[in-house]
């Protein structure tokens, strides 16, 4: 295979390094590895055209909207996303308040301004706060299961489930009402199905639940684009490091390869580019989401993953969870609404559904968020998750802004409410490079496979060390599917190649 120098070669000496993908986990590796004088041979191969991977903002409706990454969660002094984002001025004053950083929300959503029933009624906000502080007692009950020998089942949808039919078996009130609270209840479910990034609570594993760690701070999103803080990250690095359009098609590993500008030198690792270029390196940083890691098994890596590693990829949980924004001429809500709930009045977490997506997929629609930040422009932000989310992808983007119009003139009881005047929506399971949103603890799956994942290649004593390293936010145990975990993983790893280049190295703490 012939392997392209290009850059290298004029550079001074020191481990060729190579990192694939240039989301946050990528950058942050990459800014760790080019602050330190032992690494002027570094590369960053992005397979689009842009970077900042599941980090996405986008213009539009006159402002900025996440695509991506939407919050930063638990915005308090041991984020690292906070440290920097606050390092850079991105954040809002309030955001950066004392007391802001203090506030514990469990990790849960807050509750809905409005909840709208599908005839077209409002329900109780007294029975909506009843379900909702029942449904995240559970919650906060399934993460105690964490060291406890056995679980009593295998998934949290399972353990919510039972635990819900024993309650509604002493519920006194007429049929009507305890058929809406379990609506309303299914409702929770399915917001918990968009935070978890999982299709069914069912899928998820109930004892190593709780070993997601929820930091303190009010969850707070970016005034001018969460891509500000991966745009400011990109700019600290070297000109000309991030390949763009690169993308990676086999990384062979645990071999001695050439280059024709370096005939001396041999290389363990050779990337090979879907164009044909090659690049060779001593340490490969793979920062790809699990998704396409999983789609791409097969023949990413030559040879193949050790047995362990490639089923600890299969065995973790990764799924989709997508956003459609609606923009409306006028508002059909009050002023100080923030969040609109859906409840499907014959939906119930306790029933499983049979008819066909094509009918039913905005029924999992957790309902809309009211975006703060357009002066003069209205727009509304949906959630959805799972197969129905995915299935919404295939839909053109009419089918998409019909069943939704359709959807809310129902449950407004306003069968004249104007159509929205456009949309965005974002397609996170068709994006070839990655193929879902982000991780979770899946039934028959544990932190230990998140760890397994995270383990360098080759193992222990081998000639060469640390040819593969593995960062993303799949690999962090405590912090999986969070941007801050993702940011933790590259610093690791770039921690981990300036450990072996540098054994008397200071390292910086685990901020900057």
């Amino acid at each position: 295979m012939e392997s392209s120098g290009g850059r290298a070669e004029g550079l001074g000496r020191g481990p060729r390094v190579l990192v694939v993908g240039s989301g946050i986990a990528g950058l942050g590796a990459a800014q760790r590895l080019c602050r330190h004088p032992a690494f002027p041979q570094l590369r960053v191969l992005e397979a689009t055209a842009r970077a900042g991977g599941r980090i996405r903002s986008e213009s539009g409706f006159g402002g900025v909207v996440e695509l991506g990454a939407h919050w930063i969660h638990g915005p308090s002094q041991g984020n690292p996303v906070f440290q920097l984002a606050a390092k850079y001025q991105l954040l809002g004053e309030k955001d950066l308040s004392e007391e802001n950083q203090l506030i514990e929300t469990g990790g849960h959503v807050g509750l809905p301004s409005v909840s709208y029933a599908s005839s077209g009624v409002s329900v109780s906000r007294e029975l909506v706060v009843e379900m909702a502080s029942l449904f995240y007692s559970l919650i906060d009950q399934t993460r105690e299961f964490l060291h406890m020998a056995d679980a009593p089942v295998p998934s949290v949808g399972e353990y919510l489930k039972k635990e819900i039919s024993q309650r509604a078996a002493g519920w006194t009130e007429d049929e009507e009402t305890r058929k809406l609270k379990l609506a309303i209840l299914n409702s929770f479910f399915n917001v918990e199905c968009c935070v978890s990034g999982t299709h069914s609570m069912d899928l998820v594993a109930l004892a190593p639940f709780g070993e997601y760690t929820v930091l303190p701070g009010l969850d707070c999103t970016f005034p001018g684009g969460y891509q500000g803080l991966t745009n400011c990250i990109m700019a600290s690095l070297p000109e000309d490091v991030i390949v763009f359009n690169k993308p990676v098609k086999t990384i062979h590993w645990n071999g001695s390869f050439r280059e024709a500008l370096s005939p001396g030198e041999r290389f363990p690792v050779l990337v090979e580019c879907e164009d044909g270029t090659c690049f060779p390196a001593h340490h490969v940083i793979i920062t790809v989401p699990l998704g396409f890691l999983k789609e791409h098994l097969d023949t990413f890596f030559e040879p193949p993953l050790p047995p362990q590693k490639a089923e600890a990829i299969r065995k973790i949980g990764f799924g989709t969870s997508n956003k459609i924004f609606l923009e409306f001429e006028e508002p059909f809500w009050e002023p100080d609404c923030r969040h609109i709930q859906v409840v499907w009045e014959d939906m119930s977490p306790l029933e499983d559904i049979t008819s066909g997506l094509q009918h039913v997929w905005f029924k999992k629609l957790i309902g809309f968020l009211v975006l703060p930040s357009f002066a003069s422009v209205h727009v509304l932000c949906g959630f959805i998750a799972g197969l129905e989310s995915e299935f919404m992808e295939t839909l053109s983007d009419e089918e998409v802004l019909l069943s939704l119009t359709q959807v809310l003139r129902r449950v407004t009881g306003n069968a004249r409410l104007p159509a929205p005047r456009s949309m965005l929506r974002s397609c996170w399971y068709s994006a070839p490079y990655t193929r879902g949103s982000y991780s979770y603890v899946a039934v028959g799956s544990t932190g230990d496979d998140i760890d397994l994942l995270a383990q360098p290649l080759p193992e222990e004593g081998a000639k060469a060390q640390l040819q593969i390293l593995f960062a993303g936010e799949a690999t962090h145990r405590t912090f999986y599917s969070t941007t801050h975990g993702a940011l933790l993983s590259g610093w690791r790893e770039a921690d981990r190649l300036i450990a072996l280049q540098d054994p008397q190295a200071q390292l910086p703490g685990p901020w900057l």
